[in-house]
């Protein structure tokens, strides 16, 4: 009842403000004039008796302060007063104002965008029911998420940790719906996916595990919502129409809901269909190959109850019964668990580690931007001394001064809060619509939920109360009456200060992020200029699946020969050769080879894990990879001849020593066939441009049969005339065959898409650091000026040298700009480690990334130090003096 009674009570203080003033008023005044009287009866004149009774009775406004807040209304109306007064104070000063709002956008902008990009592919679970309990399996010590199907139809039956484990994979497709065939993307999934995610369908429904009995069994498919929008017009009626995949129909059973767009969190499929149907989809069929690894990832939801490490425990007893009963296609079967989404996927550990680094130096920038603004506030405190100074000879507290300087800041912090969330937010929009690779159905699904607003608003706060805790020690040992007497608290001496560390942290973290910047963009530069082992300039790239126009066996190697031989007879076409995955195309394929002598084809035996690749005999000619030794495939290595390959100069070292030794040399293949090397080319680059050198091996398609394809077709023709010929060269084989044309340096786009968005991002950062540091040393350099002023002029006057007028003004700032970009270029190298995984060559230590950073450092220090320095040298010591 008294809690209640105090709450009424404080309520009504703040909406009867007026009347408790006048009442309070009226009080304090009786008691002086009581006073007063007492004293005028005891033989004081009443004006003396009256101000003797105000002496003895203190500070009036004090008194009537303490009441205020004994009576519960003070601190609302103290905090609406500090904001009033802190607008007032920043409309009086727009510059200093524009500058610490724009600084703080910025700096909380962009760590709000990468927060949001970390947000949505690291941090947020899928968007599926229970999402907590769902997890993905990794194999082995390399993490490797995907799995045979033979294997997960093991793991499936044979746990008793899961609900129940679905798989997925992606692959292109031929689609046409009635007009002309067009590529798509699919999503192959197990016939339990949709049953194990629990996502229900938005139109129609799902197919089923049921569905599934045997291969080309479950002619079906399942429309995203977004391509049932974009193809079908939003009909309701799609459900149940019959479409051609690869020329051949599959019904169209349902739509999914908007937002469920997969299980990869970047990878934006079009439809799914039941993985049984492989061979309608891929050509092929290797569902039944337990080696055949590299073709599905599993997820599924935990049991109640069940822990991680319990799921990951029993797992890997499946594993030791995989281990025991098929030794040659097993080896080392152990599981752990992962969250699915990006960190499950293929990219999910260099992009993880990447986002961190990019996440810690954006932190960096807000840090130094707070020790950008906190040297600014406590230079503009120091300004601010003789209003801080009478405030407290009047009665203030120090505690209601700090109060105010921290309404000030956290009140700028807010706003430059607001404004970097809104400018992050209108970038984010732009980037979750972005389509990166134009080829892959990737996209960037960025959408900012409550995790980024409030991040975005604590470090608005932390911001305000950081960079607004700089002058506290200032003001709390600020003597009013020292201050009054010589009109400042401003020093400039030898000591180190606040402000001069602030600098140096805030130089520092510059250089942090312009090594960074340097490193990254030297590291694409050697990339576009490296050896891939194959010469992009000159050549189109034709790219199709001969699956999806319906073609298989021999009928496949027949059209793939027609193609190459018509593509051949264009005009100004040099040579044509194909190859079923080029390098560097979203990875490599790869296979265990062994030597000769090996007897058990185990894992364990294994003599290298080769990039493997099927090419037709006039390949290397047009990709101008260089033969070594040997010779080249022909249309005679067929089926009915010896089986041949011919390998890299790393695959020669790793199984024969040498590359002499390496030719008319036998191995084994995975499934036993002894293969002998015909010829050695070039090492290049297969998977990945920041890769070391791996051993690859090459196969002619008339032995190994391939449906995907791409074609290389070298010309010194404009590539818009060589365009249009192989469209009509091509649609005059088959109309209905699906493809597309670039070129080969358009195609490398994916490759070096991480390099340069490494290098992008890092060079924003990397500017934002340079403009905040150019703000800190400017900052401090026009302070120290403006204090010396007099010194400079009386130094002048008595025959200083413009040198040495320059060195006393500004010797500590360039001091300090030293100080600070070597310890961040020894902290740049530290934190460069990083961008290796992600840009190719990418090393701190390159003389030239050195010394960019020291020439950067210093053009930065003396950009910032012009406009000071001119100042010191246009003092005039007569105006000076005669103003002293």
């Amino acid at each position: 009842m008294k809690l209640l009674d105090s709450l009424r009570f404080r309520i009504a203080t703040l909406f009867q403000r007026s009347q408790m003033s006048a009442d309070m008023e009226d009080e304090l005044r009786s008691h002086v004039q009581h006073r007063a009287d007492d004293l005028e009866r005891s033989g004081l004149a009443r004006a003396a008796a009256e101000r003797q009774a105000r002496i003895e009775f203190g500070g009036y406004q004090r008194v009537k302060e303490e009441c205020h807040e004994a009576a519960g209304g003070t601190f609302l109306e103290s905090v609406f007063q500090d904001l009033r007064f802190a607008f007032r104070i920043l409309r009086k000063s727009p510059g200093f104002t524009v500058v610490a709002v724009a600084t703080l956008a910025l700096a909380i902008g962009a760590n709000a965008v990468v927060f949001a990009v970390l947000n949505s592919l690291i941090l947020r679970p899928l968007d599926v029911p229970q999402a907590q309990s769902l997890y993905g399996i990794e194999r082995g010590k390399d993490k490797d998420v995907t799995e045979s199907y033979a294997d997960y139809l093991d793991l499936r039956d044979r746990n008793r940790s899961f609900e129940d484990l679905a798989a997925y994979n992606v692959a292109p497709v031929g689609l046409d719906t009635g007009n002309n065939p067009s590529g798509a993307w699919t999503m192959e999934v197990t016939g339990n996916y949709f049953d194990a995610l629990g996502v229900q369908p938005y139109l129609g429904r799902y197919f089923h595990g049921a569905d599934e009995r045997g291969p080309n069994s479950a002619p079906y498919i399942v429309l995203t919502h977004a391509f049932w929008h974009a193809h079908f017009q939003d009909d309701r009626g799609v459900v149940g129409r019959v479409v051609q995949l690869n020329k051949r129909p599959f019904t169209i059973l349902g739509v999914a809901p908007p937002e469920f767009r997969g299980t990869i969190s970047f990878v934006f499929p079009d439809f799914w269909v039941p993985i049984v149907n492989q061979e309608q989809i891929e050509g092929t069929n290797v569902l039944n190959q337990r080696g055949h690894r590299g073709l599905l990832m599993v997820l599924g939801h935990l049991k109640a109850g069940v822990t991680p490490a319990q799921a990951a425990s029993d797992l890997n007893s499946v594993g030791t019964y995989l281990e025991r009963n098929y030794p040659k296609d097993d080896g080392q079967m152990t599981f752990t668990l992962m969250r699915p989404g990006l960190t499950g996927d293929w990219l999910g550990g260099p992009m993880r580690e990447f986002l961190t680094g990019l996440m810690l130096l954006a932190g960096l920038i807000l840090l130094a931007a707070c020790a950008n603004l906190g040297s600014l506030f406590a230079a503009r405190a120091s300004d601010r001394s003789r209003e801080i100074a009478l405030r407290l000879a009047l009665g203030s507290r120090p505690t209601r001064i700090l109060r105010q300087l921290f309404t000030e800041t956290v009140l700028i912090s807010l706003i430059g809060g607001l404004v970097g969330l809104w400018g992050s937010i209108m970038l984010l929009r732009g980037l979750s619509v972005w389509r990166p690779l134009p080829t892959a159905p990737i996209q960037i699904p960025i959408h900012p939920d409550a995790n980024v607003y409030v991040v975005a608003l604590l470090l608005s706060l932390a911001s305000g109360f950081l960079f607004g805790a700089v002058p506290v020690r200032q003001v709390l040992h600020t003597d009013p009456y020292q201050v009054i007497k010589s009109g400042s608290t401003g020093t400039v001496g030898r000591r180190m200060t606040a402000r001069d560390l602030l600098l140096v942290i805030q130089i520092a973290i510059c250089a942090v992020l312009v090594t960074s910047s340097l490193v990254a963009v030297r590291g694409l530069m050697r990339s576009l200029h490296s050896n891939f082992g194959f010469e992009p300039q000159n050549a189109m790239l034709v790219e199709t699946a001969l699956s999806m126009a319906g073609y298989s066996g021999d009928d496949a190697l027949t059209m793939q020969k027609r193609l190459i031989d018509s593509l051949r007879a264009i005009p100004g076409v040099q040579s044509v050769g194909s190859v079923d995955r080029l390098p560097l195309y979203y990875g490599a394929n790869d296979s265990y080879v062994f030597s000769d002598k090996t007897s058990d084809l185990g894992a364990s035996n294994a003599a290298a894990d080769a990039m493997t690749y099927k090419i037709s005999p006039a390949y290397f000619d047009a990709a101008r990879t260089t033969l070594l030794a040997g010779r080249t495939f022909t249309w005679h290595d067929d089926k009915n001849s010896p089986r041949v390959a011919i390998v890299n100069q790393e695959f020669a070292r790793k199984l024969f020593g040498s590359a002499t030794n390496a030719i008319g040399s036998y191995f084994k293949m995975r499934d036993g066939t002894r293969t002998q090397v015909v010829g050695i080319v070039e090492d290049g680059k297969y998977s990945g441009l920041a890769e070391a050198p791996q051993p690859a091996v090459f196969l002619p398609i008339p032995q190994s049969p391939a449906i995907d394809m791409g074609l290389v077709v070298r010309s010194n023709r404009d590539p818009q005339q060589l365009t249009a010929a192989i469209k009509t060269t091509v649609h005059n084989l088959d109309a209905g065959l699906p493809f597309t044309i670039r070129t080969w340096n358009q195609e490398l786009e994916s490759a070096l898409f991480p390099s340069r968005m490494a290098t992008l991002s890092l060079g924003v950062l990397g500017v934002m650091g340079a403009m905040l540091s150019i703000t800190g040393i400017f900052g401090m350099a026009a302070y120290s000026v403006s204090k010396r002023l007099k010194e400079l002029g009386i130094r002048m006057a008595l025959g200083a040298r413009p040198k040495e007028v320059l060195q006393t003004a500004l010797g500590r700032a360039f001091k300090l700009l030293a100080i600070g970009s070597a310890a961040g270029l020894l902290l740049g190298i530290l934190a460069s480690r990083v961008l290796a995984f992600i840009v190719y060559q990418a090393t701190p230590r390159d003389p030239l990334v050195l010394g960019g950073v020291v020439l950067a450092m210093s053009l930065l220090g003396l950009l910032a130090a012009w406009i000071p320095a001119q100042r010191a040298l246009s003092v005039d010591p007569m105006m000076l003096l005669r103003e002293e």
